[in-house]
Order: C-alpha cells, then structure tokens, then sequence
C-alpha cells in the first residue's frame, strides 16, 4: 500500500498530485506542507506529461461536405453564413454561386446581408465558426467593419471557450502582436499549443518559429515535422533548412517529405485547383493594374 509523500501514513485513500501524479498525499494540508520538496521534480514530470499531449499525433482532418475531401486550410474553405457549414472552395466557386451548395439557401446579396446572418448565428446557434469569422472582419476591418482589435479578441474569447481551434490561434496571434491587449508571449504560446493539440496547422508552425528563435531547436523541429507532415507548406521548407543545417536527421526528413505529398494528395481535387488558380492570377492582375 502506498504512503503520504509527506507524513508517511499509509492509507488507501490518498490521492495523487494532480499536475505529476508522481506522489500521493493524505489531504491538502500534506501537500503544501511537501510542496517545496517536490516543486522542482512536479514541474518536470508535469512538463513531460504535457509534451506527451503537444507532441501526440494529429486528429484527422475535418472532411468538405460536398465533396468529402480532407477540408484545406483556412484561406481554402468558405464559412457558409446560412447553414454554418465549412466546405472547400472548390465546391463553393464551382456548383454554384446562387445558392450555399450544402442547404440551397440563397447566397446573401451584400456584405451587410452576411453580417447580419453572422449575428443570427451567434444569437440562435452560439455558432463559435461565425464568431470566429466575425472577428476576423474585425480584425482585419472587411466586409464593411471597422479594425476593432478588442471587439476581435471578444469574439475570438466566446469561440475560444466553445472548443473552436481556430479561435485560439487567432488568440495567440493577438497576444503575439500586442493586438486588442497587452502583448504576451506566454499566453500567445499557450493558446498555438491548446490550438496546435487541437489539430491546427497555423498555431503548431507558429510554435515552432518561436522555439527556433529561443534556440531550442529539438523542440522545433519537432513542432515543424508534425505541422510539415500535414500538408504546411512553410513548416516543409523550415524543416528543409533543418535537415540542410543538420537538425533533422535524412531518415526523419524523408518520412516528413513523403507524409507531406500524401497529405497534399489527400486534399487535392480538380475543383480545387482550378479555384486556387483562377485567384492566383486574379490576384496577379490586381497587383499589375495597381
């Protein structure tokens, strides 16, 4: 039977330390009296318990429902006002643009139109993908809004306590650049990492920029492999240079390149394709008229 770590008495009652589970105690009187003994070994086994979780593999992709293809990264897919749905933007740009290709709902006619049904969402659905997309425009001040970095972060705070991924990343992002509050390393980092366990690409990249510029190259490579191997292009090319510098072993580049293509393939379509080409040389002729 396993005894007190701080008085000895043995009793099957005791509980574990909540944060190592490393030693148990009779009550919480037993625990503080311990505390300073065991403060320094609790914070690394609670570290170590915790980079198991960063570093656990990746939930799957969320599919398209159109199309059930894996849905590509955000700038790729297209929030549907009406019906609250993710979809890629192939199948957004090509079924048609009257009516949302997932309920028939017809397309709203102005900005103004989106935003209001942005609001209905949020007020009827508590919908944390339209609180997302709100503070986005808030943002970035689109869609007729005004830049209101607070309004963002308020948005980005209800999506945030609704399990949205998206949310936190856009948290970090503010904390990171001092955005609507107090700029704050520590809680953009805590945000990409409940963002990046949470299957979000953008916020494990970001991760891994910030340890590389701490020095702690191990622990950025590792970030940028698990964030490369689902389809990051910038997280490739970071450990690329990685591999070039010798911080990523031939053996684990190769698996990441390979994991790489085939999370690409995955998330490839004809549709697809066309859409980002179509904007790509859109975009190029808005920069040449400019």
């Amino acid at each position: 039977m396993e005894s007190c770590a701080a008085c000895g008495k043995t009793d099957a009652g005791l509980k574990a330390c909540a944060a190592c589970k490393l030693v148990k105690y009779c009550n919480a009187n037993c625990q503080i009296a311990h505390r300073s003994k065991h403060k320094k070994a609790c914070r690394k086994k609670a570290r170590e318990l915790f980079d198991l979780k960063l570093f656990a593999h990746l939930p799957a992709r969320e599919d398209c429902p159109i199309c059930m293809l894996p849905l590509p990264f955000g700038i790729e897919c297209t929030y549907m006002s009406c019906c609250g749905k993710q979809i890629c933007n192939g199948c957004a740009f090509h079924l048609t643009q009257a009516v949302c290709p997932y309920c028939n709902a017809p397309q709203p006619r102005d900005t103004e139109e989106m935003i209001k049904r942005l609001l209905e969402r949020i007020e009827k659905f508590n919908d944390a993908n339209a609180m997302v997309n709100l503070g986005v425009f808030y943002k970035m001040g689109m869609n007729g809004l005004p830049i209101d970095h607070s309004k963002a972060a308020e948005l980005f705070q209800r999506a945030s306590e609704l399990g949205s991924a998206e949310a936190h990343c856009n948290i970090g992002n503010l904390y990171h650049f001092g955005e609507g509050v107090k700029r704050d390393i520590k809680n953009a980092v805590k945000h990409w990492e409940i963002a990046a366990m949470m299957g979000n690409e953008r916020s494990r990249h970001n991760l891994g920029v910030i340890e590389e510029n701490d020095g702690n190259f191990d622990r950025a490579m590792k970030h940028l492999m698990i964030s490369a191997k689902c389809g990051h292009d910038s997280s490739l090319q970071a450990v690329k240079e990685g591999f070039i510098m010798g911080r990523v072993t031939k053996t684990d580049f190769e698996i990441t390149l390979r994991a790489h293509k085939a999370s690409q393939d995955e998330m490839k379509s004809d549709h697809r394709d066309i859409v980002r080409r179509f904007k790509s040389e859109h975009d190029l002729c808005t920069t040449t008229n400019t």
